[in-house]
């Protein structure tokens, strides 16, 4: 059985699952860590506003409403979209175990191609060469026809090439907007062909633009499903590279495909290959350099579930140790473990002031349990 770090929403009701994905401040992270805190969806519907309050917001978040949600999840089925939920046998094994996993994903599509972990995800350059291109799809062909699941973004170039090389055996395009939005619109022949023998993931909201802050939430699903990520042809500050690195952190495979120093579209690949990624020549030097994957992806420290604790009701220790936790926090990445020595606060106590200060949009978590104050002109603080 795969271990998995935050509470399973199987048999939660969906439309909420959408409310409170969709709300303001809630990002997946946040989403886990309310419900954990909270007990259940609803419970963290109903309190996260005036959490958001006492953290420091002018006025309490605005949780999406109910009408909303609901027209959202019927557009998603008028338009043959199904919603898979985290913790439900057709969420994807390998993203559960990931920190900021998605807690709902929509998908259109066969959403039975994942039930395994022999899964590559192939990522490159947008205006790759015609030999990257045609180097993708003979990789992506050959991985399938061995048994694995090819995944890729739906981008021009690599994308592109790699899902064409394996459409015949199952591809899954994860996309940057809602799962209705084809983006580019040249890859919309394309977008229709995997639907109809593989898979279509988005995470964003039906009828969604994609825009550039929606691709590394698209990129880090990509590294996160798969076990090993392919990169073929990248630049120093490509979106692929972004992938590579969320996977490095998830602890998958990297795998580049060296290149001409010459060329600015190997200069990322190529940086891969010195800092320790297989150097990728053939289909061959994937299938034989998996690893077990015995490394698990960092996670937060488990400090538990204490939404019942009378601590947590009680507003005068709640005041006392939120002024104690912000003058402990500052804009440097702090370990939770050291944020918590050093105020010697109840773990409920530090749990309920960084949900506060989290939804108020004063707490940023970042990889390995590690917290920061954020300081702006624009927060009001209470």
């Amino acid at each position: 059985m795969t271990f998995i770090p935050h509470p399973s929403l199987r048999g939660s009701d969906p439309v909420d699952v959408l409310r409170l994905i969709r709300s303001e401040q809630v990002g997946p992270a946040t989403f886990f860590h309310l419900v954990k805190f909270c007990g259940s969806v609803a419970k963290a519907l109903a309190m996260a506003p005036e959490m958001s309050r006492r953290g420091g917001r002018a006025k309490p978040i605005r949780i999406t409403p109910r009408a909303e949600a609901e027209r959202e999840y019927e557009a998603l089925r008028k338009f043959g979209a199904q919603v898979v939920m985290y913790g439900e046998e057709t969420y994807p094994r390998l993203l559960q175990v990931v920190a900021d996993a998605p807690p709902m994903l929509t998908v259109r599509g066969h959403a039975h191609l994942w039930n395994h972990e022999k899964i590559i995800g192939i990522v490159g350059a947008r205006n790759a060469s015609a030999n990257g291109c045609a180097f993708a799809r003979k990789l992506a062909h050959e991985l399938a026809e061995a048994g694995y699941l090819v995944v890729s973004g739906l981008a021009r170039g690599i994308d592109a090439a790699a899902h064409r090389g394996s459409l015949a055996r199952g591809t899954v395009a994860v996309i940057g907007g809602g799962i209705d939005n084809i983006y580019p619109p040249e890859n919309a022949a394309l977008y229709e062909e995997i639907a109809a023998t593989g898979a279509i993931i988005s995470e964003m909201p039906f009828g969604m633009n994609p825009h550039a802050r929606s691709f590394p939430g698209r990129n880090r699903i990509i590294a996160g499903m798969s076990r090993g990520v392919a990169v073929i042809e990248a630049s120093l500050k490509s979106g692929s590279l972004i992938t590579a690195h969320f996977a490095l952190d998830y602890g998958r495979d990297i795998f580049a495909v060296p290149g001409s120093p010459m060329d600015p579209r190997c200069q990322g690949t190529n940086r891969l290959i010195r800092e320790g990624a297989t150097l990728l020549e053939s289909v061959a030097d994937i299938v034989t350099n998996l690893s077990d994957m015995a490394r698990l992806p960092l996670a937060e420290p488990e400090i538990g579930n204490f939404a019942e604790s009378a601590m947590v009701s009680d507003s005068s220790l709640l005041d006392d140790a939120r002024a104690t936790m912000t003058a402990a926090l500052s804009p440097s990445p702090t370990a939770l473990e050291d944020v918590m020595a050093a105020t010697g606060l109840p773990p409920q106590l530090v749990m309920a002031v960084l949900l506060e200060l989290e939804l108020a949009g004063r707490l940023e978590r970042h990889p390995g349990g590690r917290v920061s104050l954020i300081r702006g002109e624009d927060i009001a603080y209470g």
